[in-house]
């Protein structure tokens, strides 16, 4: 369903509303892809169910926060237009009609293509109907001795008001009869705590053989030990996603922590934007719950199959390395190898890092090494996501027991990673840490962390400057670049953006860094420019830029600029994507592709040919208004000129030629997938990164540090 799109924009009038694609619905083809994924036959089983999992949690997360956030524009009345051109009405009609086919799309996938897979590999996931009288007996035992036990029956009635359903719940409605008073109606939640698919005994002996049985079926089967003496007439099940977007004014927020730990209980009473049932369901029961939840029957998402697919990940834990990706072993850079002194190898040279392919654990052993070495004074780091048992908070920890003095800056903000970095900083806060929770209005998104260390000739800034997070259980497979360096440019710029963070300071000017809020718009609009003069002057003009998401009107028009001049524009863009390529005269020196695939595309590279002169700089920053308007992001060049060779030709070449992973976005907001020129193989980039390092081991020495910095730094 691709639609020819004629556009005619004259090139002088940038900003009209033809020009951009809707955030929401780019959003939704992203989304397309990762089901595409699951869809697709060359990966391994278990992995298809894995993408399969991840759409379903994507799903989730947009509703909750996107889908919500157009309801509160209706509700306050918000008569802004969208870029291009849409009332928020306007886009909730567009997504929900977006969304209600792929909705579909990905049960039939599951119903029809995964299930008979894992069938035919002995992996059976049933219906209750199916089971035999011994699996019927199993799941009877495991509901009285699991089961039973969590599970809180609540009425409603005279007595017992409509209970308050939680995000993302899952939940039976139960319809009871009994001879006196007719019909009851009664809710059971279905406990999170237990996995979702009951493993059942399997008859036969087929080798290797596993079964399961949705949890909330289970517990439909067995309700009359719920309600003795009544009769259970019927159950269906329902699911509620709820508004998750936690909402901070300035005058609220004198204690940050306090704030968000409000925010966290709200996000359980949040507005309900989507109520998920089964057609089985009877129209009066749908009404009973659409009146007491408070929505309107365009609330409801009628679905045909298993409510909230995203559980499904529980079988990617199965023992079967027949039905995953192969596994690989990250490489560790010849200089961070056991046996090296890591301070030597960083003022040898900066040191850059691509992962998942360079392990994550030479980060853990940098601020391990700063936690150890009676050298250093202090350690400076940011955390946005850490996850669970967290190595580098570890580390961080046990750097304060060996008397460093630690100051960590923890995003609370971090969407739904907030409970995680609640308990953090408590505990380093315990250990005596300086913990602060970045800026009010301001979410801290830059990935840095610096040890300053005192040495024969001074005291010395070392960095680590990082795209993801400091998480090692997402590193495995969040695609990522981060350097290594001692340069004292980028040492004190750390310096300032750290004392920004923590103390009171208005710091706008930086060495080297750019920085959000204050200077990093202005230094990619400036850098843009520049490239059109060359464009202009000397015909070699040049832009590749790789991120998660361009969204930013300003950005746009830039780059529509930009190819106006007819210089060639590379965008590699994960997500969304607002900006049309290939309209004539406005677009059409524009290429944008996507990628998706075992990795996630996560690294942000801003290359600028600058006349042969060559920039390119790496961060945290997509190029969106959230990021260069409301947040602290760093974006930091890399000098090294071998460095940026390898970047230019072994990073940025290679994601251009994929003709696996990559689709290509059309001037009509739809992709289609890159496919080999007839006779040439595939390249699968992600493949090749696998077995070719970034950087080559053999490189030489390239000393930059010949200058100590003053010992008051």
């Amino acid at each position: 369903m691709h639609h020819n799109l004629t556009i005619t924009t004259p090139s002088s009038e940038l900003g009209q509303p033809e020009l951009y694609i809707n955030r929401e619905l780019s959003w939704i083809e992203f989304n397309r892809r990762v089901l595409e994924e699951a869809e697709d036959s060359r990966h391994p089983l278990l992995e298809r169910v894995k993408f399969l999992s991840i759409f379903d949690t994507n799903l989730d997360e947009f509703i909750m926060i996107r889908l919500s956030g157009l309801k509160d524009q209706i509700a306050a009345h918000v008569t802004t237009l969208s870029p291009d051109g849409l009332t928020a009405e306007e886009q909730l009609a567009a997504v929900r009609q977006r969304l209600a086919p792929l909705i579909q799309e990905v049960r039939e996938c599951w119903d029809h293509e995964l299930c008979p897979l894992l069938e035919s590999q002995h992996i059976y996931v049933l219906e209750y109907e199916q089971l035999d009288e011994q699996q019927r007996a199993a799941t009877h035992t495991y509901f009285e001795n699991e089961v039973f036990p969590v599970l809180t029956p609540l009425a409603v009635d005279a007595g017992h008001k409509f209970p308050h359903i939680s995000n993302r719940s899952l939940n039976l409605a139960v319809v009871i009869t009994d001879p006196v008073h007719d019909k009851r109606f009664a809710r059971v939640k279905v406990p999170s705590t237990l996995p979702r698919l009951v493993p059942v005994p399997v008859t036969g002996n087929k080798e290797n053989a596993v079964a399961f049985v949705w949890i909330e079926q289970v517990i439909a089967n067995n309700l009359s030990m719920l309600f003795p003496g009544f009769e259970v007439w019927e159950s269906y099940p329902f699911r509620v996603l709820r508004d998750a977007d936690i909402e901070l004014r300035e005058d609220e927020s004198s204690d940050l922590l306090e704030t968000i730990e409000q925010g966290l209980r709200a996000r359980r009473f949040g507005v309900v934007v989507d109520l998920a049932v089964n057609p089985s369901m009877p129209a009066n029961i749908v009404s009973l719950l659409v009146e007491n939840l408070e929505i309107t029957p365009d609330d409801v998402s009628v679905i045909d199959g298993p409510l909230g697919m995203g559980d499904v990940m529980e079988l990617h834990s199965l023992d079967r390395p027949n039905l995953k990706d192969p596994p690989f072993t990250p490489r560790t850079p010849p200089e961070l190898q056991k046996g090296h002194d890591l301070f030597v190898a960083i003022r040898q040279h900066d040191l850059l890092m691509h992962h998942p392919y360079d392990t994550f654990d030479s980060v853990v052993d940098f601020i391990r090494a700063a936690a150890h070495d009676p050298d250093v004074l202090a350690i400076k780091q940011t955390l946005y996501r850490v996850g669970t048992n967290s190595p580098v908070v570890s580390m961080l920890l046990e750097a304060v027991e060996n008397g460093k003095q630690v100051a960590v800056l923890v995003e609370l903000k971090a969407r739904f990673d907030e409970e995680n970095n609640i308990e953090w900083a408590r505990a380093l806060e315990q250990a005596g840490v300086h913990v602060v929770y970045g800026l009010i209005g301001l979410k801290t998104h830059a990935k840095i962390a610096l040890v300053v260390r005192r040495e024969a000739d001074g005291v010395r800034r070392y960095v680590h400057l990082g795209k993801g997070n400091y998480n090692a259980t997402t590193a495995r497979i969040y695609e990522d670049l981060c350097l290594l360096t001692c340069r004292p440019d980028i040492g004190a710029d750390a310096t300032s953006l750290f004392n920004s963070l923590t103390g009171y300071s208005r710091q706008t000017y930086y060495r080297k860094l750019l920085v959000a809020p204050t200077g990093l718009r202005e230094g990619i609009v400036e850098r843009i420019e520049r490239e059109m003069r060359i464009q202009k002057q000397q015909g070699n003009g040049r832009l590749i830029f790789k991120m998660n998401a361009l969204v930013d009107p300003e950005i746009i028009d830039m780059l529509y600029r930009a190819s106006q001049t007819g210089m060639r524009i590379d965008l590699s863009i994960r997500g969304m994507c607002c900006l049309r390529p290939g309209i004539p005269g406005i677009s059409d020196n524009i290429r944008v592709t996507s990628l998706v695939g075992r990795f996630l595309e996560h690294s942000r590279i801003f290359y600028f040919g600058n006349g042969g002169d060559e920039e390119i700089w790496l961060g945290s920053a997509d190029m969106m208004q959230r990021n260069l308007n409301n947040r602290v992001e760093t974006l930091f060049p890399i000098e090294d000129p071998m460095l940026r060779t390898a970047i230019r030709e072994n990073l940025l070449d290679k994601v251009m030629m994929d003709t696996v992973n990559a689709s290509e976005l059309k001037a009509d907001g739809h992709y289609v997938p890159v496919r080999p020129e007839p006779g040439e193989p595939p390249f699968d980039s992600q493949d090749w990164f696998i077995t070719h390092p970034l950087v080559s081991p053999t490189l030489p020495a390239n000393n930059h540090t010949t200058s100590a910095l003053p010992s008051g730094a």
